[in-house]
């Protein structure tokens, strides 16, 4: 609360009915201070959230009108298969970012995401791929009643797919369980790392590497999910544009950091 408007030796000289009517309406009037700042703030974020949401449609307006041009326009419009597979992954993409954003406004919201996203790559990886065991224990193994340490009772695995120096492999996550050896407490284990997918089996590093494939070295996404068949990886071209999606979505904020430095650095010269 900001320093009160009036003397202190003043205030204290008022009797204490009037000092607590003063404070109580200075407390309204910070309170209502507080809610107009809460109001403007909330303004901004959804001003933000319907320019994103605008751009996005303009965005799938533009894509579905090449697409149609593509399938549907003149002879000496239309694009090959290999064109048509481009402007098919850039819709899939632009889809996919905006589902994750409307899966982030859910989170924040504290309700659970939409269930739309099904696709999901296959999980049975292929034996010949390296496995990398990782093992993330809980902080503290004490017993709180005071018998020791917990013994482990089980654990979660999970497995996600991996890429280093275009060497595919399994990292799978251990977390496992501990109990007292009494049965007399609750359950002790780490939490779940945070994923980028959530519940996917892509890595970062994984994710980058199709990203830069596909942005930078202007690979397709269907001739990607062909190169990782090869190496008995089935993942189909769908479910790679869902990542990307993602992917995009998390990277907007650092892209458009980077185009107000650029555009500053441009007024400066």
């Amino acid at each position: 609360m900001p320093p009160s408007p009036i003397d202190p030796a003043r205030l204290a000289a008022l009797p204490a009915d009037l000092r607590a009517l003063f404070r109580a309406q200075e407390a309204m009037i910070e309170a209502e201070r507080r809610r107009a700042d809460d109001e403007c703030s909330a303004r901004l974020h959804v001003e933000s959230e319907l320019a994103a949401s605008k751009e996005s449609v303009e965005r799938l307006e533009l894509l579905v009108k090449e697409y149609e041009r593509a399938r549907f326009g003149k002879r000496s419009e239309k694009f090959n298969p290999d064109q048509m597979q481009l402007v098919l992954e850039d819709i899939e993409i632009a889809i996919a970012e905006v589902q994750e954003r409307q899966d982030d406004r859910a989170r924040r919201a504290g309700t659970a995401p939409s269930s739309r996203r099904t696709r999901r790559a296959a999980r049975a990886f292929p034996a010949h791929l390296p496995r990398i065991e990782q093992v993330i224990e809980p902080e503290n193994l004490e017993c709180p009643c005071g018998c020791g340490r917990m013994v482990q009772i089980g654990e979660d695995r999970s497995r996600r797919l991996d890429v280093m120096a275009a060497q595919y492999r399994v990292i799978e996550t251990v977390r496992p369980r501990y109990a007292c050896a009494k049965g007399c407490t609750g359950v002790a284990q780490a939490p779940a790392p945070a994923h980028l997918v959530e519940g996917g089996i892509p890595t970062e590093a994984l994710l980058a590497q199709v990203a830069v494939a596909k942005f930078s070295e202007h690979m397709p996404l269907y001739r990607q999910s062909q190169v990782l068949a090869r190496h008995g990886i089935f993942i189909d071209r769908a479910v790679l544009a869902d990542w990307m999606g993602t992917v995009a979505f998390h990277l907007a904020p650092l892209v458009e950091r980077m185009s107000v430095v650029m555009k500053q650095s441009a007024a400066c010269s």
